[in-house]
């Protein structure tokens, strides 16, 4: 068998998280090229054999980590010490590598669906968490899966906070209950070494049927705001009416020239027809007025019919 492949197959094999590297394969080559020399040298393959086994157990030794992760090491089942990043040294056979914890910021999607509100209104709401490891040692000691924790303590602090929150606080008190969440979620999570930086809800999904009813309420809503806003406009012009005509009351000749001015708008289109409360003809004085513009409307339109016999 190839000593390379065999070295490959052997490595990679020896222990949880290792991976064949540089330094391990230099340090394989080295060997055998020693244990070579030394059967050319001696005539006897007995060196090409042990050179090999040398090798295949020294390179076990050297290890890398990348630079977002750091190695737990363990020596006969005990927790030693965490390595990385970069290259670093173990025993052979003794210690051995339980886990890589990634330290970089994760993303886990987390939903609660068909969830009750405080209100008894089913929801489905869909939220993203965003947490980091701080504390390698606690999360790869005190928890088995340090990710599905989070994953499944995030769900149920989910359900939890819509349990106990309303309808329309879910809805409009977003802010609030992420911010919420992400207490909850990092208290349940700081003792496994994993801290929360944020939470955020994308979406929320309620019954077709209540959204409907929600629709009509709102439009409901809307429409007695729209009534409110024209009462209240019809009470400013009652009250300017009301000061208008205490100004009229007390100036005649202000109510005669008013009087003028709404028979001139209303004559200023031919053919129009004025309808004047007789009322109005008494208290302000119209019936000179109007006998003379009914003449001048009379005037017009005769001489609009005699204009094209003329012609």
């Amino acid at each position: 068998m190839d000593p390379i492949g065999l070295s490959r197959q052997l490595y990679t094999s020896a222990s949880p998280g290792s991976n064949v590297n540089v330094v391990a394969i230099a340090i394989l080559l080295g060997c055998l090229a020693i244990g070579a020399a030394g059967t050319v040298a001696s005539g006897n393959p007995v060196w090409l054999v042990v050179m090999a086994l040398v090798g295949l157990t020294l390179m076990q030794a050297p290890r890398i980590a990348r630079q977002w992760e750091r190695a737990v090491v363990l020596r006969l089942g005990r927790f030693v010490g965490l390595r990385g990043p970069g290259l670093f040294w173990i025993v052979p056979f003794i210690d051995n590598i339980s886990s890589r914890v990634d330290q970089r910021t994760i993303t886990t999607s987390f939903a609660a669906e068909q969830t009750l509100t405080s209100d008894t209104v089913p929801v489905n709401v869909d939220a993203v968490l965003f947490w980091m490891v701080h504390d390698v040692e606690r999360a790869a000691l005190e928890v088995q899966d340090y990710a599905q924790a989070v994953s499944w303590a995030a769900q149920t602090a989910l359900r939890d906070i819509i349990g106990r929150t309303t309808l329309t606080d879910l809805l409009r008190g977003r802010e609030r209950i992420e911010s919420e969440l992400q207490q909850l979620i990092d208290q349940r999570s700081n003792p496994w070494g994993v801290t929360v930086s944020s939470v955020e809800m994308r979406d929320v999904v309620i019954p077709g049927a209540l959204q409907d009813a929600m629709s009509r309420e709102a439009q409901a809503a809307r429409e007695k705001q729209a009534r409110i806003i024209l009462g209240e406009a019809e009470k400013e012009i009652a009250h300017s009416f009301q000061e208008a005509a205490r100004m009229y009351h007390n100036n005649p000749t202000a109510l005669h020239l008013r009087a003028m001015n709404m028979l001139y708008e209303g004559l200023k289109e031919k053919g129009a027809m004025m309808i004047v409360p007789s009322s109005a003809v008494e208290s302000m004085g119209m019936g000179g007025l109007l006998g003379a513009a009914a003449l001048r409307q009379q005037s017009l339109t005769s001489g609009e019919a005699d204009g094209p016999g003329k012609a």
